[in-house]
């Protein structure tokens, strides 16, 4: 059991330091950029902090990749050259053992990505980007321009909408039979949702009979459709990656503004992303078992590191093919991970004789 608590806290402890590093540096790059002008628009250091505090769950999630990569491949090659390793081997411990030591502080890094990327990064991206957009000096605030996005047939077109995805302003909604004919627009000033269902305030609707158009007014409206707040948040807020939760809702006609595939793919990257640091872990694992004084350890080390940085690009880039529709989504993410982990283990396997 002090084995085992000993590689894994050399693990953790490499892990946490790696994270801690690269999201230091990506929140000075950050705020570099928009330290001036929190402090102009008068809210102080504590905006700074807020801001700050808002940004950590999407930096945490951009960054635990590549710090599982970096801490497995420091602590690896510390136990390697300090000898543990065959000190450990020698008294019967197999190198699969080893790297089995260090896998539960990998789970805690991958149910803490996974809880930043679908629970509290989803939350505090609207809370900054309402927060940062309340805070614009009027004469900078730029004209707001209307979004359209698709829920079921119909086509809706809007404006902006509150922090928590309740309110829509200035929406149309244009809906459309079978055959993709416009039958029918309603025209609202501002949709509420009510916890049933959304109510439309002074609706105008006007509709389309051959070449004829009626319209009609009224104090208020239910409209009925599968749209939801969280939607909302993702429609019309800023341009992030959708939750698990949203692109299963956006396949079921939830409500989309892009393609099937863009949606699909992000519903299979919600499941594989947490398994990126599991291979992050396994290209890293050779270096255990690397012969530091004859330079196998160097090559090791630098191939790990390559490996996995190669193996991020890959995974980028196939997964903007899932998403533009060129490869199956199923294929566009999972690919990568098991081909760099089957890679990874072929390695370790080799050097274990």
């Amino acid at each position: 059991m002090k084995l085992q608590l000993y590689v894994m806290k050399t693990v953790a402890t490499r892990i946490i330091g790696a994270a801690l590093i690269l999201m230091s540096i990506l929140q000075i790059l950050d705020l570099l950029d928009v330290t001036t002008d929190i402090l102009d628009r008068g809210l102080g250091v504590a905006g700074v902090f807020f801001y700050a505090g808002l940004r950590l769950p999407r930096l945490f999630e951009q960054v635990a990749p590549i710090a599982v990569l970096a801490g497995g491949l420091f602590a690896f090659s510390q136990l390697a050259r300090e000898s543990a390793v065959v000190a450990m081997r020698a008294s019967g411990v197999s190198g699969y053992r080893i790297i089995g030591m260090a896998i539960p502080a990998v789970l805690g890094v991958m149910l803490l990505d996974a809880l930043c990327g679908q629970v509290l990064a989803p939350r505090a991206d609207p809370a900054l980007a309402d927060w940062w957009k309340n805070t614009t000096p009027v004469a900078e605030r730029k004209e707001v321009r209307p979004r359209t996005f698709r829920v079921g047939a119909d086509l809706i077109m809007a404006t902006t909408a509150s922090a928590d995805g309740r309110q829509i302003n200035a929406i149309t909604i244009f809906r459309r039979n079978d055959k993709g004919i416009l039958i029918e627009k309603v025209e609202s000033p501002v949709a509420r949702y009510d916890g049933r269902a959304w109510v439309l305030d002074q609706p105008k609707t006007t509709r389309f009979t051959g070449d004829l158009a009626q319209t009609s007014t009224a104090a208020s409206n239910t409209w009925s459709t599968a749209l939801r707040p969280n939607d909302v948040q993702g429609l019309l807020g800023d341009d992030t990656a959708p939750t698990a939760a949203s692109a299963q809702r956006a396949l079921q006609d939830g409500g989309s503004d892009r393609p099937e595939s863009f949606y699909a793919t992000h519903l299979q990257a919600a499941f594989a992303g947490p398994f990126v640091s599991l291979v992050m872990l396994l290209l890293s694992a050779p270096v255990a078992l690397a012969n530091f004084r004859s330079g196998q350890g160097a090559i090791l080390l630098t191939g790990g590191l390559a490996a996995g940085l190669l193996f991020l690009v890959a995974n980028g880039m196939m997964t903007a093919l899932g998403e533009s529709g060129a490869l199956s989504p199923f294929l566009a993410v999972w690919a990568a991970p098991a081909i760099f982990g089957a890679l990874a283990v072929r390695t370790f396997l080799a050097l274990e004789g």
